[in-house]
């Protein structure tokens, strides 16, 4: 078959513990059912990860991606003379190559540093080198860009490190945030930055910036059986309704102490137990924190859950919490985890409306302020020990429908509606 369309997504992948490895795995899936026949994920290499410290997924438990994605995680180019960008020079060098070969091809980034920087430096090779190139670039930014990235820059007074990363984000074709809250954070950095320059950042920002929310692979959550689930829990020693969640990363921003310290105030406690699941930079001093705790003996870790696995850990629980708070190196932009619980059927979400969490959850979840553990005890007594069951199965359904919304395929058409639209435009240009 002749390829006529490709999609290549930059991002950092499976194995890494992230929502949008997923998001990218879902935005994948969706490329090939709307008949895209080359679908690429250009990520780094497993060695590089595994030295990052970024938290990972075990690597024979990484759910396998359908025939006709292709993973590509290329080599460092050069030797230790090049610290770090070996690593980058190794996927810009394939991008630049897949630009050339003639093949129309969208090209999206998540996370604007370093994947947006890459693609933008591979479209300006790939021009330059004169053979023929129809690539049209969408630039998805997640939130820990800003925070992490042009936030700091900007505090530091790093002028030039800030423009880069916006720079590369308006240089794509289009752009893109993950929640409105996302979009509100670009531009007001960069309005901070526009005062101390004199640039014009903010204003360019607010005019091209649109959302586009996370892709979610919905029906692998609205389609388990109760066969499948109990399965799945039977194997971690669980029954449904049994426990309570969090299943996310571990770490500070994400609330987890918070929660330990609310469970062990609360008289559910004595009748359920903590499931905690998820890995990161914080595992070792949140196992202490745990341990140190009145309810420790009532608190497992799992470290080790599979894609194929957290559908149904989410669907059986009780309740899920994620009294995620705001932090100078992360503020949660969206809250992937939560709609995933939403989409299961579980028990009622408990969660803090902070950054874009509002609008993952809208009014469906039950919110308490960030970093009090004594309204996060309150709520879980509240809503397990003195709510009517029936009012919450209720709120499950009523969760679950607000959810759909974020199923990958709509997401998906209305990236590439925005894509077309770009590629129309070039055509009526270069007709004139």
């Amino acid at each position: 078959m002749t390829t006529h369309r490709r999609l290549v997504i930059v991002v950092r992948a499976d194995p890494v513990i992230c929502g949008h490895s997923g998001e990218a795995r879902n935005l994948a899936e969706a490329a090939l059912l709307r008949g895209f026949d080359d679908v690429r994920i250009v990520t780094w290499p497993l060695d590089r990860l595994i030295e990052s410290g970024l938290p990972l997924k075990p690597l024979d438990e990484i759910s396998p991606y359908s025939e006709g994605i292709v993973v590509e995680r290329p080599e460092p180019v050069g030797d230790y003379k090049v610290p770090d960008g070996r690593y980058l020079a190794g996927i810009v060098g394939r991008l630049v190559e897949l630009f050339t070969d003639g093949v129309p091809t969208v090209c999206m980034s998540l996370y604007l540093s370093p994947h947006t920087l890459a693609v933008s430096e591979a479209v300006q090779i790939a021009r330059g080198t004169g053979l023929p190139v129809d690539v049209t670039t969408i630039a998805e930014a997640v939130g820990s860009d800003i925070t992490n990235v042009v936030r700091a820059a900007v505090e530091e007074d790093r002028f030039g490190a800030a423009a880069q990363v916006l720079h590369a984000y308006l240089s794509s074709d289009v752009c893109v945030a993950v929640s409105e809250y996302t979009k509100e954070l670009i531009v007001a950095e960069a309005a901070e930055l526009d005062v101390l320059h004199g640039t014009r950042y903010a204003q360019q920002c607010r005019e091209r910036i649109t959302i586009s929310y996370p892709a979610i692979d919905t029906r692998g959550y609205t389609s388990l059986t109760v066969a499948e689930r109990d399965y799945v829990l039977a194997s971690r020693g669980l029954r449904s309704g049994e426990y309570l969640l969090f299943l996310s990363r571990l770490g500070r921003a994400k609330g987890v102490d918070d929660l330990i310290d609310g469970y062990a105030r609360s008289e559910v406690r004595h009748r359920l137990p903590l499931i905690i699941c998820g890995d990161g930079p914080e595992r070792e001093e949140l196992h202490a924190y745990a341990a140190a705790s009145s309810a420790a003996d009532r608190i497992t870790f799992f470290h080790d859950v599979s894609d194929a696995e957290k559908p149904a850990l989410m669907a059986g629980c009780a309740a899920y919490v994620l009294p995620s708070k705001p932090r100078p190196e992360f503020t949660e932009t969206f809250g992937i985890a939560l709609t995933e619980t939403m989409l299961a059927g579980g028990g009622p979400v408990i969660t803090c409306d902070t950054g874009g969490i509002g609008e993952a959850v809208g009014d469906t979840a039950t919110f308490v302020p960030p970093s009090d553990p004594g309204a996060i005890a309150a709520a879980l007594d509240r809503l397990l020990l003195h709510t009517d069951t029936e009012e919450l199965a209720a709120r499950s359904r009523r969760a679950q429908q607000y959810a759909l919304q974020f199923d990958r395929m709509p997401i998906f058409d209305n990236l590439l509606e925005k894509a077309d639209a770009v590629i129309a435009a070039r055509r009526v240009a270069v007709s004139r």
